[in-house]
């Protein structure tokens, strides 16, 4: 049975060195006397969020990772831990601890990134430590370092490079644990109770939709769906009152909060038993030795600057996301036209009409995958792609073309060219029989689909080269030509002679012809005067019918009178009637005409008072107008400046423009993302401000640059840290005073990671006025006293410094 290490404190794994990461060889040499496989559970999350406990809970002990209760962190680079695992007997438990993310002392965040990726890249179960709830910060910080731990996975191990099968990627993808710390929400959606499974689902959950603002939120989220396929979420509530935070390792459970305690039970267990044994490509298990060689790879590698730091996340992140939308783009194209085109195309429109399908189709695609893609540096890269490809199906084209039109031709004429060899075009008209025929033959060629773009060009090559047979078939019939006008001549003599006995016979026909046309002539006088005798009876039978026409006219002109009289009664009638009722309608005219003089007078005080509305309706729908179009262009110089999240900036800088005291509401502490989001919405702000003022443009006197600015009041909700620092005391101001206080030393201007997207230019000391008041509320001040540990009730403001002293403020209860 293989030796079991038992380590009885934590050692340091890796540590940072003057900016580089360094093994630590006594660590290293611990695992490589590990024999066993090893299950590799490491934590990572925001300084101060309780990751030490959690894992000393893990190794079963309550002291081992350090644990601090100051507003210092404790913990530096990567601890390890190797424990007997306590449910696999033939396994060992690797602990690795990591240093706090967002430290304000940190003077780089290159360090974080390092961390944050090398504790992936270690890991089968990766445990994501954050605070009360999940939010977009978190989502966006981990799927970059994710993409950039398979970046970094694929420069350090080229063999990962070919990985196509994604099951084997999922294989040496860590599971994750996503761990909520200090949680008071309740567990709730759209009104029915939740797990936190679901909470977790339903946050990295995708929108439905094409737009780029939603491509763009489910981006990260279908990134950490397909990275992480094992998501699991544990929420943990405060432990015990702030007072006794400070002694948590010497706490019993007892003194604890009970769910707290069944909590941190549930975590250990589940992954006593889900955790499994770290694994690479292929099924292989990786024991000690293994492990070992894998912090030195990654360590190098990072070392080695193949890792880009948090500043340059987004760019690496947009040039990896790119290049695959390229090849995705490309491929697609590809694969529409091979589908669509059948070479070769009738014509070169038609090939250009499936080139733009394609190539829009492949836009498209390419939109759909990229990210970032600022100055469409990308785009332009595909376009040539593009075009290149464009080209090569243009040349290969003309090449089907001219292979099908030369089979044609060499099918289609070859009836001919046998012909021309057995003479048949050698006699007198041959040439044009010949000439006949090859028109025919071009019609049919002509008349034969898909020649493609050069069929013109072959046919004329084609006919050029028979030019000599042609030739030679002409001088055949020119000779043959001239003996038959010899033999016509003889010919036409003989027509001659016949030509004289048919002119004799001519005229005997001409006599007869005449003859025929005297007798005609004769029967022509005999029919006209049969018809005389026959108008002599005809007007006597006509004038009988005329008269029978005027007696059947009569006889309806009666019919119409008779109905034309008794219209004219009805008429009468009607006359009568329309009369009196004139005269009835006379009688109530008289006291129409009194209604409507009271009418009158009511109508007219309307107008009045309507005249008095309509002008301050149109005195209101001015002030309205000016008011929207005020807004409306606030709007618009806000839509100018917008990121990714466009929402949250621009209520953060209206806020902050409108305010004279701006209250900043953060939880627990002062982190460096908090320092990072205020800097970068202050920019805006006064970006914002010299627009729409444009008066403040040319203030160069820093007072007066100050007067305009509001208050900063900055507020720590949840506070459960002591405020000490370098083994002192401090009061909150001067917490904020330290944490907002510059380095010495020359830095370039650093670019913000994930948090920001514009480098500070100007310290924020400088920006802000000179009255920052630092607010602390703790959840004992929440009303958690001994024996009460409900999480919704109870709510104490605690510590509204101003001018460094401390004020404590009691407002009894009040619901959260």
């Amino acid at each position: 049975m293989a030796p079991v290490i038992h380590m009885p404190e934590p050692l340091c794994l890796v540590k940072n060195t003057n900016g580089r990461l360094v093994a630590n060889p006594k660590a290293l040499t611990i695992l490589s006397a590990i024999t066993q496989p090893v299950v590799v559970v490491a934590i990572v999350g925001l300084c101060r969020t309780g990751k030490s406990y959690l894992m000393n809970r893990l190794a079963g002990k309550s002291k081992g990772f350090s644990i601090g209760s100051t507003v210092q962190p404790h913990t530096k680079g990567i601890w390890m831990w190797c424990v007997p695992h306590p449910k696999k007997p033939d396994h060992t438990l690797v602990l690795l601890d990591t240093e706090g993310l967002g430290d304000v002392e940190k003077g780089d965040k290159k360090n974080d990134t390092q961390i944050f990726v090398l504790a992936l890249l270690l890991s089968s179960t990766f445990v994501y430590n954050t605070m009360n709830k999940i939010d977009q910060r978190d989502i966006d910080l981990l799927h970059y370092v994710t993409e950039l731990s398979g970046l970094l996975r694929t420069v350090s191990s080229p063999d990962l490079d070919g990985i196509e099968d994604a099951a084997d990627f999922v294989s040496i993808c860590p599971d994750l644990v996503w761990t909520l710390r200090d949680f008071y929400l309740d567990l709730e959606a759209h009104g029915q109770l939740i797990t936190a499974d679901e909470y977790l689902e339903n946050s990295l959950r995708p929108k439905q939709g094409t737009d780029q603002g939603l491509q763009n939120f489910n981006l990260p989220r279908l990134c950490i769906q397909k990275f992480f396929t094992v998501k699991k979420c544990f929420i943990f509530y405060l432990p015990t009152l702030r007072k006794k935070l400070a002694q948590l390792e010497t706490l019993r459970d007892d003194d604890l909060d009970p769910e707290f305690v069944q909590q941190v039970a549930d975590f250990c267990s589940y992954i006593f038993s889900h955790s499994n044994a770290k694994t690479l490509l292929g099924g292989i298990k990786v024991n000690g030795s293994r492990l070992e060689s894998l912090v030195l790879t990654y360590v190098n590698a990072i070392s080695s600057g193949d890792l880009p730091c948090m500043e340059d996340a987004v760019l690496a992140l947009a040039e990896i996301k790119n290049l695959a939308a390229v090849q995705k783009a490309i491929a697609h194209y590809d694969q529409q036209m091979f589908q669509k085109v059948q070479l070769p195309t009738e014509t070169l429109q038609e090939l250009q009409d499936l080139h733009r399908a394609s190539e829009r189709e492949a836009i498209e695609v390419f939109m759909k995958n990229s990210f970032k893609d600022v100055d469409q540096g990308f785009q332009k890269k595909l376009e040539t792609l593009l075009e290149a490809r464009q080209d090569d199906f243009h040349k290969r084209n003309s090449e089907a073309s001219l292979d099908r039109c030369s089979a044609l031709l060499q099918d289609i004429f070859h009836p001919l060219e046998g012909d021309v060899k057995r003479g048949i075009y050698l006699t007198a008209g041959g040439h044009r029989l010949y000439v006949q025929k090859t028109e025919e033959l071009k019609a049919k060629y002509y008349q034969e689909p898909r020649k493609g773009i050069q069929a013109e060009e072959a046919l004329q090559k084609y006919l050029q080269s028979k030019e000599s047979v042609r030739d030679r078939i002409l001088q055949t019939d020119l000779a043959l030509i001239e003996r038959e006008k010899e033999m016509e001549e003889a010919h036409v003599k003989a027509e001659v002679l016949k030509a004289e006995e048919q002119r004799m016979w001519v005229a005997v026909l001409r006599q007869y012809q005449q003859m025929m046309e005297q007798r005609q002539r004769i029967l022509q006088e005999q029919v006209r005067q049969m018809e005389r005798n026959r108008i002599f009876q005809h007007p006597l039978q006509q004038r009988a019918l005329d008269l029978r026409h005027h007696c059947q006219i009569l006889w309806k002109i009666t019919e119409e009178l008779e109905i034309c009289m008794k219209i004219n009664e009805f008429l009468r009638v009607a006359e009568k009637t329309l009369a009196e009722e004139k005269a009835k309608r006379e009688s109530s005219e008289k006291e129409k005409k009194l209604h409507e003089q009271k009418v009158k007078k009511l109508l007219k005080k309307c107008e009045n008072l309507t005249r008095a509305f309509m002008e301050f309706k149109a005195k209101m729908t001015e002030e309205i107008r000016v008011r929207e179009s005020l807004l409306k262009e606030m709007n618009e110089r806000i839509k100018m400046l917008k990121g990714d999240k466009k929402n949250d900036t621009q209520i953060f800088v209206l806020a902050l423009l409108l305010s004279s005291t701006f209250v900043y509401n953060t939880m627990n502490k002062i982190d460096q993302r908090d320092i990072d989001l205020l800097h970068y919405v202050t920019e805006l702000s006064g970006l914002l401000r010299t627009v729409s003022s444009p008066d403040l443009d040319g203030i160069e006197d820093a007072a007066d640059f100050v007067s305009i600015c509001p208050d900063l009041v900055w507020t720590l909700r949840d506070f459960y840290l002591d405020l000490e620092a370098h083994g002192q005391l401090i009061t909150a101001d001067e917490y904020l005073e330290n944490s907002l206080r510059p380095k010495q030393g020359h830095v370039q201007d650093p670019i913000p990671g994930v948090y920001s997207y514009t480098s500070p230019t100007v310290p924020l000391n400088s920006k802000w006025t000179p009255t920052r008041v630092m607010s602390i509320t703790t959840l004992a001040d929440l009303g958690l006293a001994s024996g009460q540990h409900s999480r919704d009730q109870v709510h104490t403001d605690r510590s509204q410094m101003s001018s460094g002293t401390t004020r404590r403020h009691h407002h009894g209860n009040k619901s959260r």
